[in-house]
Formats: C-alpha cells, sequence, structure tokens
C-alpha cells in the first residue's frame, strides 16, 4: 500500500455549483488512514513561483499532513526519507487545484514542500501533531540527490530565509524508519473516498 496517498474526494453539483466531504474521520479511516488530525493550517502565497519545503518535523512531533489547494494551484512533493525504505530519496508530486480538489497524504517520514503556480494562492491542511520549533526542519528544495522536478519554466523561486539555508540529503541523519511500506507512483493508486 502507498504511504503516499493522491485522494480525489467526489463533488456532487448542478447548476449551482459543487458539494464536497473533504474529510470525514470514518470515510478517511476506510482507506487506512487512522492518525487523528489536531491542527489545521491555512497558507497565502501572493505571487507565483513561492516554494516552501521540503519540511518535516522529527519524533516525536513527527506530522501527517493532509493537503488541499483551496485557490490557485500548487504542485505538491513528498519525499521518502524513511532510513531503510528501498525508496529512501524518491519523491511523489501532484497537481493540486482549487477546480480539481485533489488532495495529498503526507506521512510521518516524508519531507513535503509545494511551489505555487498561480498568483493568489492558498493551501490548507490538517496535521496530526502541534507545531514543534525543536523538532522543525528540512531539505533544500534542489538537493542533487533528490532531482525534484519543479515546474519552474525558467523562473527563480521564491523562498524564505530558513529555506535558502536548509541542508542536503547527504548531510541528514534520518530519525525516521521505514515501515515495510515503498513509496509508489500516485497515478498507479489514486483513492477515491
Amino acid at each position: 500500500m502507498n504511504p503516499v496517498k493522491l485522494i480525489r474526494p467526489k463533488r456532487f453539483g448542478d447548476d449551482r455549483g459543487w458539494f464536497s466531504e473533504t474529510y470525514n474521520t470514518e470515510t478517511y479511516r476506510a482507506l487506512g488512514l487512522t492518525m487523528r488530525f489536531i491542527q489545521d493550517n491555512h497558507a497565502l502565497s501572493r505571487s507565483p513561483w513561492v516554494l516552501r519545503g521540503l519540511h518535516f518535523q522529527t519524533p516525536p512531533h513527527g506530522q501527517d499532513k493532509l493537503v488541499r489547494c483551496v485557490r490557485g494551484r500548487i504542485f505538491d512533493v513528498a519525499a521518502d526519507v524513511r532510513r531503510g525504505s528501498p525508496t529512501y530519496g524518491k519523491w511523489v508530486g501532484a497537481e493540486l487545484t482549487a477546480e480539481n480538489g485533489h488532495q495529498l497524504f503526507v506521512p510521518v517520514g516524508f519531507l513535503h514542500g509545494y511551489l505555487t503556480l498561480e498568483p493568489d494562492t492558498e493551501v490548507e491542511y490538517k496535521v496530526s501533531q502541534l507545531y514543534a520549533p525543536q523538532s522543525d526542519g528540512g531539505i533544500g528544495w534542489n538537493d542533487p540527490t533528490l532531482g525534484v522536478a519543479w515546474p519552474l519554466r525558467d523562473n527563480a523561486p521564491v523562498l524564505s530565509d530558513k529555506d535558502m539555508r536548509l541542508p542536503t540529503l547527504a548531510d541528514f541523519d534520518s530519525p525516521f524508519l521505514y515501515d515495510g511500506n515503498p513509496l509508489a507512483d500516485l497515478e498507479a493508486d489514486p483513492v477515491t473516498p
């Protein structure tokens, strides 16, 4: 079973618009997502090409994340950094848009980051642990070992000071352990609750 999941919630529409259930504990439990989300985050990026990531929180404050774009478009990425994983250093990405309503589930043990593709893009995500600054970390967005194919189209990313100074994967001693589920292609296993 793929630990990172591309979730495509159903939308029920008519000439007024549409309705979608974006999270339901029982529905998501049936998908194998049994964690309890305890915090919701909402981010606005004013310009396109804002790149946030690649971030993680170390145990015991590791965060599972359920990410969705509520305005605009993002390229959302998860990269495996679980020690002993056969897919260590591999990544997957998906375009999440307000229009498609897709969500990306990123479990503990994976780096997470996203690139905005439109101005005034808003992202909301649920996390399973509170923010813990002492456990906050990341790997550089342009790490050569990861080789994430960010769709920048010759644009320079807009980065925070923190994200400009993140270390490389080669300098990272991962505290995350492999759980027996290797990373797989998202399109091979999309989930529709």
